[in-house]
């Protein structure tokens, strides 16, 4: 970066833009005017200095090489800085230049680096781990048709390494196994799936309970329909697509997102709210996919955004109506370590699956908020996996200084992340609260008087 000015200024550059949709957004001379601009504001405030390991990079650089001088950061400094954001969000959370503070400075570090992935793989294309990782439904797919042989071969020391060498997918990082039956297919045999749109709620059950663990997707169904509120299940859902945005893939993005919307309008247009169970579908859907889907679908996709939730977040919307259901019948009991995903703080939505919890008798939940570090799909990268120990240290020590049996996140790759690292895999809100409303759901009866 090459500049004969004194100053930078902290003002939007003419270069500013977030939105794919103008031409700007696409130009490598306007994206360095903002970026040369965001990292000196990042240089003068450091408040995020604890997150990824971007801002670390970015002032490592700046106070051992180039006294602070942000002109002189070389591309390949840029890219080791963009390469190290794993978009937790939590910088855009923290940070007071915010367009969403609505500060002049108009700041947003996460959509920075979509910005500057879009452009590269616009440029260089897409690697093969970049379309095998941003495409998790055509994994599981190809992974059922394998009849259980993918789920072993996870397992087995020789193939993991292969996959390595040929995905860049690390040998040592836990993966989630694939279900033979998936959750649709579970809702079509319950009868869940009706032929016309309605109800009260329609699940976006996300590509990860579809095809990974679709007992959350079953144990959010039984809660909701405990609380006696008209539940669907949509047919023909894709991912949200933030896999494939995380490596600057729009066009798959838009053709995911665009999928999900034509099935999820009717519901909406007649009342319905969409409840995605997991976190990181949620913001995508609420706070991405209305900047990020073609101009044309725009409209729609702000519609939907609006009616979007989080399961906990709908469940206590009616908890103070009369068919809020109460009756738990047994008891995780005691202490409980609740894991605030960061995905769900992006949102601004509080932690209503934690305030749920404490719905249950003798359950005191404490709170842990720093980031696991799993991140969509960084923690399975091989230039991510350390890192991701390193930056969820915190998150497992916080838990475990809790001393709870019950671990609790709404996030399910955080579980996976946990299990890991930290022994224990974490439960979803949903499935605690369908345990509770069981006879034996956690081995012994609440008492009623």
């Amino acid at each position: 970066m090459q500049n004969n000015e004194k100053n930078i200024s902290y003002q939007p550059t003419d270069g500013l833009s977030y939105d794919p949709a103008e031409e700007k957004y696409w130009d490598e001379a306007a994206l360095e005017k903002e970026l040369r601009r965001t990292f000196e504001i990042c240089h003068g405030c450091r408040l995020c200095f604890k997150y990824c390991d971007s801002f670390p990079t970015l002032f490592s650089l700046l106070d051992q090489k180039y006294n602070g001088d942000v002109r002189q950061i070389t591309s390949d400094d840029t890219a080791a800085i963009m390469g190290s954001c794993f978009q937790c969000k939590l910088c855009e959370v923290q940070c007071p230049y915010t367009e969403r503070e609505g500060h002049e400075f108009r700041l947003d570090f996460p959509r920075l680096v979509h910005r500057y992935r879009a452009q590269r793989a616009r440029r260089q294309g897409l690697s093969l781990r970049d379309r095998a990782l941003g495409n998790p439904d055509r994994a599981a797919q190809l992974a059922r048709a394998s009849w259980g042989i993918a789920n072993a071969a996870s397992r087995v020391r020789l193939h993991r390494i292969f996959l390595e060498k040929a995905l860049g997918i690390h040998r040592d990082k836990l993966l989630p196994e694939f279900a033979s039956i998936t959750f649709e297919k579970w809702a079509e045999r319950a009868g869940k799936i009706e032929p016309e749109a309605g109800g009260e709620v329609v699940l976006f059950q996300t590509c990860y309970v579809q095809n990974n663990e679709p007992q959350i997707g079953r144990d959010t169904v039984e809660v909701l329909e405990k609380n006696r509120v008209d539940v669907r299940v949509a047919r023909g859902l894709r991912c949200c697509g933030m896999p494939a945005w995380e490596r600057g893939d729009i066009e798959s993005l838009r053709r995911q997102a665009g999928a999900n919307l034509r099935i999820l309008l009717p519901f909406v247009e007649k009342g319905a709210k969409v409840v995605a169970i997991n976190p990181t579908c949620s913001m995508m859907m609420r706070r991405e996919h209305p900047m990020l889907l073609a101009p044309a679908d725009r409209p729609a996709a702000k519609k939907l955004a609006a009616a979007v939730m989080d399961p906990s977040e709908f469940l206590w919307s009616i908890r103070n109506e009369p068919r809020f259901n109460t009756d738990f019948r047994s008891s995780p009991g005691g202490k409980v370590s609740y894991h605030a995903p960061c995905h769900l703080r992006a949102q601004a939505v509080g932690f209503k699956g934690r305030d749920l919890l404490r719905k249950i008798p003798g359950v005191a939940p404490a709170t842990v908020m720093e980031c696991c570090g799993h991140d969509g799909t960084y923690a399975m990268t091989t230039e991510g996996f350390e890192a991701s120990i390193r930056i969820g240290r915190k998150a497992f020590e916080g838990m475990k200084e809790n001393g709870a049996e019950i671990w609790v996140t709404d996030c399910p790759l955080a579980a996976l992340q946990f299990q890991q690292h930290a022994g224990v895999r974490p439960m979803h809100p949903m499935s605690v609260l369908a345990r509770a409303y069981r006879e034996d759901g956690f081995g012994k009866r609440e008492s009623k008087e």
